[in-house]
């Protein structure tokens, strides 16, 4: 396993042995607050604690994980498990790392409950038989009592029954109560790996909100309400037999995960983990869409917001690492996400953009507090949005119909004695309406009906059992049920030598009903004896053309033919009369469109050459999961855990370009199934064989056994351009590409758009880069121009309005300004407020507000050094003013901004911050 930034300096130690000093009692409860305690700092802190202390910082790993007994990352031990097991030796003594997480085992807790979430990060230190127990302990405690400051009266520790080791470290070298260590068992302080392997106790640590409770044994660090688990070590130093023995490992290791929501909730002295800044201003951002105020909302409203909040940043983090919706593994865990908070949106009656969807506007903010949590996901952002809008958008086209259809059957269901929704009816939402069947449990509940499982199940294995039956099958019955098919000779395929062929009708459908006659303008299904015409099947596309009847005048019919499918060995074409009629029994020249049938072909030979090249340069274990091969591109889906660098993607198109260039001729040839295997050819996706198989090989390069169709010679693809790859599943990417007359096009398209781009720009091709790079430097300096006039205009505004300042108090006075700015922007607002504080005769408070746009406020408070010593906070005055104007903030005590939608009560806001001012300085100066 190797690890990201992992190099070691030789000669220099890792550990600095350094001697923590248990904290006191009396600890200040406010020491905390004398640091920076956002997010952002506290994983900082977290990280540089440790580095400090001998750590290699390592990244976040992805969230899907290389371990493939696990779905996503639920830990941040997780990367480093081969280590633990002993499969990999270590690459550095000791590591710590902030890992992005997803836990979806509790998912119908996420809003109900203050710290459950879908999408967190664990902080967390890690030892490979580096330092143990007791490094670990005092680290921890260090951690949590000296650099957050949590006063130590507060933090209560659990340990497993039997680590009288662990106790001696907590009581006698960190100096805990004993009232204040708790033994617990095995299901909750020791961790296993697994039934065998690595394993051992765990102490974890407690902060407590109500000490004023008391000790004694009858404490039980389980209540939610009184106490939150927020830090946990685990003491790896057993392996377990298989006779379930404890046997001491050689190399002991230390795991620790300290959640950073949790400590940021305590540390921000806030009653959740949605109100810290790492979640907050994503509800507030949600708020906004929802036109509500969080004070104003009820419990049921406030947990809406928060699974909104929560499943965006773990929707937003999951697309990133490559995971896309679909309906298995992790797919569906990203659909299930995105379908719960579209759901939960609608329920506060959040309309979304213009376009009908209103989460990519939540993702904007999860993607702007990214920064310090993956900078990767800023460059990928237009990715990650478009996939959230096309996700919602396909939900909410079925989801009006099938909560109508809930509706009903719900209520159909609570007129029973006990209410009960039929497994069948949950069945039929899921299967035709996409409604996933635990969101309608999630709304059953809510009405109180409960579902049958056992029958929905049952309804989910008859239909796979019909799936399979019916693999590849076309129905062909007419409306009493009859099947024609009995009566119809299998169909003579012509279309590998030929691209025209006499044949005669034998039946025609129209919907659904046997006729023997159809007319100019109807739609019609055609049974030939024979035809060159390929069914779409192996991927390809059917091919197009039309048929002719030939005759006297009023005998001449023409049909075009715009697909072809197969019920076993009987082709359908499907078409429109265009002139004429045609009637059963009736002579026809079938004609394939020969450049359509081309650019198949060209596309289909290019896919074997695609899966070949694949091999070759990522890997023989690469294997086809799907394809299509169509008239203007080729799509190629294979399994493989990663995305394609560009250098891999840039080495495939070149060797298939070469393989193109030798002009091979290809080999076609029928063989029994078994000697096709032994010759090493490659089954295509999908296909089901008979047991004669045809086999296309391009000689030295690629055999697959193939139905569809192919050039004669490589040389007739001329030229193969790869547009794009990327993940579409768990374990699958997908590379399209174009190829022949599909390929020409598409760099001729792209030539057309660079000679307008050239012209536009008055540059060569090979200077738009350049000069582009210009460009954007240019509108960044006038844009920065621009800002530093705003700001300017704004400080002289600003000195203007200073005359308007009024002083409270008269042995000690106090400077207070509170004032509106009109129409100025945030950030001058912001330089102005700064300007005063300085200019104005210390102490001062200055408040300040503007509309800048329609329907939005801007707020600013500076509160000088002499204004905070008096107790007052910029952050809190802000916040209630910004209430009125129907939007939020905050910030430091000295500084704070915020934000509204209601420019109407601006004035009334900025009265009362005005009079908030007065009253709280007055009392504090004791007038």
């Amino acid at each position: 396993m190797e690890f990201r930034g992992a190099e070691v300096q030789a000669g220099k130690p890792l550990i600095a042995k350094v001697t923590v000093q248990p904290v006191s009692e009396d600890a200040s409860e406010d020491h905390h607050q004398s640091k920076d305690v956002s997010g952002d700092s506290i994983r900082r802190r977290f990280l540089e604690f440790y580095a400090s202390r001998g750590h290699k910082v390592l990244p976040s790993a992805s969230l899907v994980p290389e371990d493939p007994t696990v779905l996503l990352t639920i830990a941040g031990m997780l990367q480093f498990k081969p280590v633990f097991l002993g499969k990999v030796p270590r690459q550095v003594p000791c590591a710590t790392t902030s890992q992005r997480c997803i836990r979806t085992n509790d998912l119908e807790n996420v809003g109900r409950t203050a710290r459950h979430h879908t999408f967190f990060e664990m902080l967390g230190n890690f030892s490979f038989g580096d330092y143990f127990k007791k490094e670990a302990i005092r680290w921890a405690w260090e951690l949590s009592t000296v650099e957050f400051g949590l006063p130590a009266n507060r933090v209560w520790v659990s340990i497993y029954e039997d680590d009288d080791e662990a106790f001696e470290i907590w009581k006698n070298e960190v100096g805990v109560p004993v009232e204040r260590i708790k033994r617990m068992g095995e299901a909750d302080n020791f961790w296993t790996s697994g039934p065998t392997g690595p394993c051992g106790p765990c102490s974890e640590l407690y902060y407590d909100f109500y000490p004023e409770r008391g000790c004694g044994d009858e404490v039980d660090l389980g209540d939610d309400s009184r106490f939150i688990e927020f830090y946990n070590l685990v003491f790896m130093q057993y392996n377990k037999t298989k006779e379930g023995l404890l046997e001491p490992l050689k190399q002991k290791n230390i795991d620790t995960g300290l959640g950073l929501e949790r400590i940021a909730q305590i540390l921000q002295k806030v009653p959740n983990n949605y109100e810290t800044d790492l979640v907050y201003p994503i509800i507030a951002k949600v708020l906004e869409l929802a036109n509500i105020s969080y004070d104003s909302a009820d419990d049921k409203a406030k947990m809406s917001l928060k699974v909104i909040a929560d499943h965006m940043r773990a929707v937003v983090y999951l697309i990133s690492d490559g995971v896309l919706p679909s309906n298995i593994g992790r797919g569906y865990v990203l659909r299930r996400l995105i379908r719960r908070a579209v759901r939960k949106g609608k329920s506060l009656g959040i309309h979304g953009d213009g376009k009908g969807a209103f989460l990519p506007i939540v993702a904007e903010k999860v993607i702007e507090m990214s920064t310090y949590i993956d900078s990767d996901v800023k460059t990928k952002a237009p990715r990650i949005l478009e996939e959230i809008r096309q996700e919602e958008l396909r939900f909410k086209k079925t989801l009006e119909r099938g909560e109508k259809l809930l509706d009903r059957k719900l209520k159909e269901a609570l007129s029973a004695d006990k209410p009960c929704l039929s497994g069948k009816d949950a069945f039929i939402l899921s299967d035709t309406y996409g409604f996933p069947v635990e969101i309608t449990a999630e709304v059953a509940e809510e009405r109180g009906v409960s579902i049958d499982m056992d029958g929905f199940e049952a309804e989910m294995e008859n239909q796979r059992r019909q799936s399979q039956a019916a693999h590849n099958v076309v129905k062909l019955s007419v409306e009493d049920g009859d099947d024609i098919t009995k009566d119809i000779a299998d169909t003579e395929f012509l279309g590998y030598d030929s691209l025209s062929a006499r044949a005669v009708v034998k039946s025609l459908l129209v919907g659904g009903k046997s006729v023997v006659r159809v007319s100019e303008g109807s739609e019609v299904e055609i049974l030939l004896d024979r035809t060159p015409f390929y069914a779409e099947s192996g991927g390809q596309i059917a091919d197009h053309g039309f048929l002719f009847v030939n005759g006297s005048q009023e005998d001449v019919a023409v049909v075009e033919v715009s697909d072809v499918q197969k019920s076993l060995k009987i082709f359908v074409h499907k078409g429109v009369v265009k002139s004429g009629a045609l009637e059963v029994g009736k002579e026809v020249e079938a004609a394939v469109d020969a450049d359509l049938r081309q650019r198949a072909k060209v596309h289909h030979t290019a896919t074997h050459l695609l899966q070949s090249a694949l091999k070759k340069v990522v890997g023989q274990e690469t294997s086809q999961a799907g394809s299509l091969v169509a008239f203007d591109r080729l799509r190629f889906d294979f399994n493989f855990n990663r995305p394609l660098h560009e250098g891999e993607l840039e080495e495939i198109e070149g060797l298939i370009n070469r393989w193109i260039g030798d002009a091979t001729r290809l080999e076609t040839k029928v063989l029994p199934l078994a000697d096709a295997k032994q010759a090493g050819a490659i089954a295509m996706f999908g296909e089901k064989y008979n047991d004669e198989v045809r086999v296309v090989e391009v000689p030295g390069v690629s055999k697959e056994l193939c139905g569809g169709t192919h050039v004669g010679n490589t040389a007739e693809i001329r030229a193969f351009k790869i547009i794009s790859e990327q993940g579409i599943a768990s374990g699958t990417r997908r590379i399209e590409a174009v190829a022949g007359e599909a390929c020409i096009e598409y760099i001729n398209s792209r030539d057309s758009q660079m000679k307008r781009l050239c012209s536009t720009l008055k540059v060569k091709a090979e200077d738009v880069t350049n000069r582009v790079e210009n460009l954007l430097e240019e509108l960044r300096t006038a844009r920065k121009e621009a800002s530093d006039l705003r700001s300017k205009a704004a400080v002289y505004r600003a000195s203007v309005i200073s005359n308007e300042a009024f002083t409270i108090g008269t042995k000690q006075t106090i400077r207070v300004l509170v004032e509106s700015m009109d129409d100025t922007d945030a950030d001058s607002l912001k330089s102005a407020a700064e300007h005063l504080v300085s200019t104005l005769e210390e102490p001062v408070a200055v408040v300040l507000g503007s509309c800048p746009d329609k329907d939005k406020v801007s707020l600013v408070a500076a509160f000088s050094p002499g204004v905070v010593s008096l107790g007052l906070q910029a952050g809190k005055c802000i916040g209630s003013i910004a209430k009125l104007c129907g939007g939020g903030g905050g910030g430091k005590p000295q500084f704070a901004q915020a934000g509204g939608r209601k420019p109407e009560n601006l004035s009334s806001a900025l009265e009362k911050a005005r009079e908030d001012l007065v009253a709280t300085l007055s009392q504090k100066l004791g007038y």
